[in-house]
């Protein structure tokens, strides 16, 4: 299949072979960007809300944040200047630069860090903090975060949580924020566009954008607006990555937004007064055809047109990454496999066993192309092996709720473990995983073991040990299974050079423009 250009963007990588002159051309200080619909924040751009986390990690254009990360994804200091750890990893202590403001003009001080945070903690945010007990003000420019139990990747969760001053926050604080980064919010029409313009108090490197429009369009109107000219940046999908778009060339930026499933791994019962559980995917043997029994090279040559690669794992790309979860496909051998475990086929071609036919359901989100068409390719390819999958369109509500007792396709992908951990570990207070059901005491003793090691580092032996320690593990128990991951695509005016790009997470829009204060228009 022939591509317009492939350009991927890895850690260290310096973005080349861009660029050479277009029709429509933008004032060089400023750029234009669609994003999808969903990427709008629902609830305005409020940190305590979730603006800069969730489905679209992101460090915050309006706020600042304690630390950021680099290209590499290594830790870097932004209102931080200095931060340790107690001995028994229960206590950060964070000092911060005195000599930033709001653009209010009051100054940020310690108290709104611990404000911000102890009210992302009271609102069940987005931002993973439920390890923090809480945020205290030392003094004016140092802040303690005391936590309930040893958490090593708390550095990395200060660079998602955006800092709001406690003089100026309200409900309505989404709509019209103060911050202290490098964008000023100017405007924002819902389900339209956002305008941001260069703090010119930022007290950080220079900005080279002056302003950032992005528009909220959906697929067809994001292409349209790249071949009129009418944006400098267009995301797109791989059902439109092969349209022309002249003056603009297709940059492929790779990601770890890798989609799957989950299969509930215990059998159908009430637990706590809810209904969680599959008899059929409570089989371990039904698992493990399945994880065999899907061509995921097939999968991302048809639904992702080559524009991905297969996944075995939600941690595929990162150093916690365990390389022997990934598998051949082996229709013939998943079918021994069945009929071994007395899954036998009935008059219809459907697996039974006592009774039981192999026969499961799996919700997916209609409004997204991918997961609409994975489903249809996992429904069809199981089939061949005797496995019956009754596809059903569901909006998020309904998944959330549902995926107790059924096969969801979803979408996923961090710069952290806690991805392992927030689908593998149990919850707190409960016997199993919080999005499908699923336990294993030696997993999640090794990820308590990880979260107490000293260093992110020195955890990954942990992380590595959870999927699969030479005798269990995830990658035994296979509770969910992964099918592949999705480059992120945009259409790029010639002219436009967007600079190194972090591996994208899961989520197309925001992540891309992390470094558009750094992104120049070539003379």
């Amino acid at each position: 299949m022939e591509k317009k250009l492939l350009v991927i963007v890895l850690p260290g990588m310096i973005l080349t072979g861009l660029l050479a002159g277009c029709g429509v051309q933008t004032h060089k200080d400023s750029v234009i960007v669609t994003m999808p619909v969903s990427a709008e924040p629902e609830d305005g751009f409020d940190p305590i809300h979730g603006w800069g986390a969730g489905e679209h990690i992101h460090e915050p254009l309006i706020q600042s944040t304690l630390t950021s990360t680099t290209v590499d994804l290594k830790l870097q200091n932004d209102l931080a200047v200095d931060y340790n750890v107690s001995e028994d990893g229960l206590t950060w202590t964070v000092d911060i630069r005195e000599d930033v403001r709001f653009t209010d003009g009051e100054k940020l001080t310690a108290k709104d860090v611990a404000f911000t945070y102890n009210q992302c903690r009271n609102s069940r945010s987005l931002n993973d903090l439920s390890k923090l007990k809480e945020a205290e003000a030392v003094d004016e420019n140092t802040v303690e975060f005391h936590m309930n139990e040893p958490f090593n990747i708390w550095p990395y969760t200060m660079s998602e949580v955006g800092i709001v001053p406690e003089h100026a926050y309200s409900e309505t604080y989404g709509k019209n924020p103060v911050g202290s980064g490098r964008y000023v919010l100017r405007q924002w029409k819902q389900g339209e566009q956002a305008v941001f313009e260069a703090n010119p108090d930022y007290y950080g490197d220079e900005i080279k954008t002056e302003k950032l429009t992005v528009l909220f369009m959906n697929e067809e109107e994001s292409l349209k607006a790249a071949q009129t000219g009418k944006t400098d940046v267009a995301y797109t999908s791989a059902d439109y990555a092969d349209e022309e778009a002249a003056g603009y060339q297709l940059q492929e930026l790779v990601s770890v937004d890798t989609f799957g499933f989950n299969l509930p791994a215990v059998k159908e019962k009430e637990e706590g007064g809810t209904s969680i559980g599959n008899d059929v995917t409570a089989d371990l043997t039904i698992r493990r055809a399945i994880n065999i029994g899907i061509d995921r090279d097939d999968i991302v040559e048809k639904v992702l047109k080559e524009y991905g690669t297969p996944a075995y794992g939600i941690c595929d790309k990162m150093p916690w990454y365990k390389v022997d979860a990934e598998v051949s496909y082996a229709p013939d051998e998943a079918r021994q496999l069945l009929e071994g475990a007395g899954w036998t086929t009935g008059a219809d071609g459907i697996r039974e066993k006592d009774g039981l036919k192999a026969e499961f359901t799996m919700l997916y989100d209609p409004s997204d192309s991918i997961r609409s068409k994975l489903a249809g390719e996992i429904s069809a390819q199981l089939e061949e092996i005797g496995i019956r999958v009754n596809l059903s369109g569901a909006d998020r509500d309904v998944i959330y709720n549902e995926a107790q007792t059924k096969a969801v396709i979803w979408g996923l992908g961090s710069h952290t473990p806690m991805e392992l951990y927030n689908l593998y570990h149990s919850e707190r207070g409960t016997k199993y995983a919080k999005y499908s059901p699923y336990f294993n005491s030696a997993v999640d003793k090794y990820m308590d073991k990880a979260l107490e090691a000293p260093s992110l580092e020195t955890s990954y032996e942990f992380w590595l040990d959870a999927q699969w320690d030479g005798k269990g593990g995830i990658n035994g128990d296979l509770p969910w299974i992964w099918i592949c991951s999705a480059d992120h695509l945009y259409f790029v005016k010639d002219a436009l050079h967007i600079g190194e790009q972090k591996v994208h997470p899961h989520g197309q829009g925001w992540s891309l423009v992390n470094n558009v204060d750094q992104w120049e228009w070539k003379a």
